[in-house]
């Protein structure tokens, strides 16, 4: 078989994942024949050159691509059928590649920037899916394909066996068995592979993949000696790929690596168990109280990590201070009920101290470690807050009690008599608080509180007027608004017209200078129309907006005001978006876009702000009296930084000019390395984000003395990224060890004072 290179012009194939074993392909397949894709009708596979790559014995993702949006952090998600999210993690995307991953050493921890601290087990079905600002820019389905078996070797041919589900494509599999001992034999590379049909010769062996009637396959090699062979089925762990979508250029889509052997959970210290590596949550809040000879106790109940068993249940134990030979008297309670919040521990020794433990239960075992909290003895009394506070309401609405105590009891009445009687128990009548009271109608609320132990809250009164003649919700806007010449157009969401049956019949929209003031009279639209261009302002000067809704029952409240907006005048200077720009091996063009200033009439002038006529980030503008100058980023070198290019635009027009300015951050790789000297002997190793650059080793500080360069080239499966080593020997071996060196990468990485080690 062969490969198609990374030419200009050409397609682009990324590097295969493997570790020294048996696995499934690359991101772009590597036969000659282009096979068509059965797309996934439950999500959106990622368009080459972005991926995402499914690992799930491993729990581990490798983001692929999306270089435009260098530095932009993105929602990584994966969603089960039936359970919704079971797992979650933000990363930054960086240039190269490979712009991030999760749960893989270098990478993020699965729960990173969420709050979801599990790391999932993801099986065939889940769906990975990455977002961006709440958008969803591709997902991966994790394909029903992998090994059921170690490989077997009968002579000179090894088989591996595996399940291939209904759902997989059958041309779009592979099966592939990684061994770099197999580049020193008449293979002549570091892995064989299979495909589907039937043996097809290559060199040192042959191979196919065929697929069973019951959902299975069989990759078969034939190798050309007994001795390649022997080195093929020691090779550890096999894995099998499948893809959702393979595109005219042949690159694989929405790819699963299932890798027969390799254990999940977390992939580096520090990442959260898997869902069945620990026990459950713990319930939160717990509160135990002395009341008489006996111990309350009360919590907020337990919520199981998604993707985790169900919790079943609670147990509270109280263990004695006592210790009689050894031995503590204790005392609980298991309790099969996922929603219980409390319990009574009774039959306690009287005068005893006690700690008190409770515990979550599900089929995973129990809370570990478990909390022990010491009863007290309460004496001071629970409030109760309601909301809302009462008042006069055109709808209906609900009323919600909170105690201040957890485990607090709360009753109310209706008729204004005093829901707590004599003995500081509830009075005959009135009503235990549980959910959120509807109220429909005009109503007075009279209530209190009982807390575990036994203390009563002040009595409060809240009192409700219900009109019934609603008016809407009020508006929010859908998005910033646009500077226009002397307008602003403001765009908003309809909302809720107040009630059934009721329409909204128009907005009223309301300028406000950068003082709060109100601008003029407000303007009115139809209620039928989500959007005005709002004139008559005076130009460059700041604004915001309000809106309102109405009804046939008067207007909503008015909106929250929208973010500012600065009107332009008769001259407008616009030097576009800020951008990133990758590094590259040659020289990047940039183009700078100043097609939003004024046209008729204007004159431009585009210059580099620079911090000095050394600066050494200076770069030439080509066409800087046009609206679309360009210049190259030039490939990296010391003195250069990577801080923001800063450029300037300005626009005359009748004798008035306006500035604009714009940025133009470069994204350098990532290095690291590490260096090592003996006698006659000095080595350096390292690793990039990127492959192609070329790094250079000097000694004295990051512009000293050069010592040697060296190519990125890429890292072995399955690594991502480059690697390099620079290896000088002999008279090319500095004298004696340099004590620390400097790394520069011609894609902008740099880093150092790096210590050498004597060897």
């Amino acid at each position: 078989m062969t490969s198609p290179q990374h030419e200009p012009g050409g397609p682009r194939f990324r590097v295969s994942y493997a570790r020294a074993g048996t696995i499934a392909g690359v991101s772009a397949i590597l036969c000659a024949t282009s096979l068509m894709a059965i797309p996934s009708a439950n999500a959106a596979v990622p368009t080459f050159p972005d991926n995402l790559v499914v690992f799930p014995d491993r729990d581990f993702v490798t983001i692929e691509g999306y270089q435009d949006r260098v530095g932009q952090t993105a929602l990584v998600e994966v969603t089960r059928k039936g359970a919704g999210v079971i797992g979650s993690a933000q990363g930054v995307v960086t240039a190269g590649d490979v712009a991030f991953e999760i749960n893989h050493p270098g990478g993020y921890c699965w729960g990173a920037g969420t709050g979801l601290n599990v790391t999932p087990d993801i099986q065939p079905g889940d769906v990975v899916s990455i977002k961006f600002n709440g958008a969803e820019a591709g997902a991966t389905t994790v394909q029903d394909a992998y090994v059921t078996e170690h490989s077997s070797l009968s002579g000179t041919t090894l088989t591996v066996k595996g399940h291939a589900g209904a759902g997989v494509n059958p041309a779009q599999m592979e099966q592939r068995i990684v061994e770099p001992a197999l580049k020193d034999t008449s293979v002549g590379r570091r892995d064989v592979r299979a495909v589907p049909g039937t043996l097809t010769a290559e060199d040192g062996y042959s191979s196919s993949l065929t697929f069973g009637t019951a959902g299975t396959f069989t990759a078969t090699y034939e190798f050309n000696d007994a001795a390649t062979a022997e080195i093929a089925a020691a090779a550890s762990g096999e894995r099998a790929m499948a893809w959702e979508v393979e595109d005219v250029d042949a690159n694989r889509q929405g790819l699963t690596i299932a890798e027969f052997g390799e254990l999940g959970g977390p992939g580096m210290g520090g990442c959260p168990n898997g869902p069945l590596q620990s026990g459950p949550a713990g319930p939160t809040n717990v509160k135990v109280a002395k009341v008489g000879g006996d111990l309350k106790v009360n919590w907020t109940p337990a919520q199981a990590v998604p993707g985790t068993p169900a919790i079943t249940g609670y147990r509270v134990t109280a263990v004695g201070h006592t210790v009689t030979g050894r031995e503590q008297a204790e005392s609980g309670v298991r309790i099969s009920d996922p929603k219980a919040a409390g319990t009574t521990i009774k039959g306690l020794t009287s005068g005893e101290e006690y700690d008190v433990y409770v515990v979550s239960v599900s089929s995973a075992g129990e809370t570990f470690p478990a909390v022990p909290f010491i009863p007290e003895t309460d004496s001071t009394p629970p409030t109760v807050t309601a909301s809302p506070t009462g008042g006069t309401f055109p709808t209906a609405q609900e009323l919600t009690l909170t105690a201040s105590e957890q485990g607090s009891d709360i009753y109310y009445t209706l008729d204004g008599s005093d829901p707590i009687g004599s003995g500081g128990v509830a009075a005959e009548g009135a009503i235990l608080y549980k959910d959120p009271v509807p109220v429909t109608a005009t109503s007075k609320f009279t209530y209190a509180a009982i807390d575990p132990s036994g203390n009563v809250s002040d009595k409060a009164t809240v009192e409700f007027s219900i009109t019934n003649d609603p008016v809407p919700a009020a508006p929010t806007f859908s998005g910033a608004p646009v500077a226009g010449k002397g307008t602003a157009t403001v765009t908003w969401t309809a909302p809720n017209p107040g009630a059934e049956g009721l329409t909204i019949t128009g907005y009223t929209v309301q300028a406000y200078t950068a003082d709060g003031a109100a601008f003029g009279s407000a303007k009115k639209v139809a209620g039928d129309v989500t959007s005005l261009v709002y004139d008559g302002l005076a130009g460059d000067t700041q604004y915001r907006f309000t809106v309102r809704a109405g009804n046939s029952n008067g207007d909503s409240p008015e909106s929250a005001m929208s973010d500012p907006v600065t009107v332009q005048g008769d001259v407008v200077a616009s030097a576009g978006p800020d951008q990133n720009v990758a590094r590259r091996t040659t020289a990047t063009p940039v183009t700078l876009d100043g097609r939003g200033s004024t046209s008729a009439g204007a004159t431009y002038q585009w210059r580099q702000v620079l911090a000095g006529p050394t600066d050494p980030d200076g770069v030439t503008l080509s066409g800087s009296t046009t609206l679309q100058p360009t210049f190259n980023l030039p490939v990296f070198k010391y003195p250069m930084t990577n801080k923001p290019l800063t450029f300037e635009l300005a626009v005359t027009a009748g004798g008035v000019t306006k500035t604009d300015v714009v940025t133009v951050t470069p994204v350098p790789d990532r290095v690291t390395a590490s260096g090592q000297w003996k006698s006659r002997d000095f080595r350096v190793n390292g690793t990039s984000s990127a492959v192609g650059g070329t790094v250079t080793v000097r000694v004295g500080g990051p512009g000293g003395t050069i010592i040697g360069t060296a190519p990125v080239t890429a890292a072995a499966a399955p690594e991502t990224g480059g690697v390099f080593t620079l290896r000088l020997r002999d008279g090319n071996a500095p004298a004696t060890n340099p004590g620390n060196i400097w790394i520069e990468s011609t894609l902008g990485g740099t880093a150092g004072p790096i210590t050498v080690a004597n060897k």
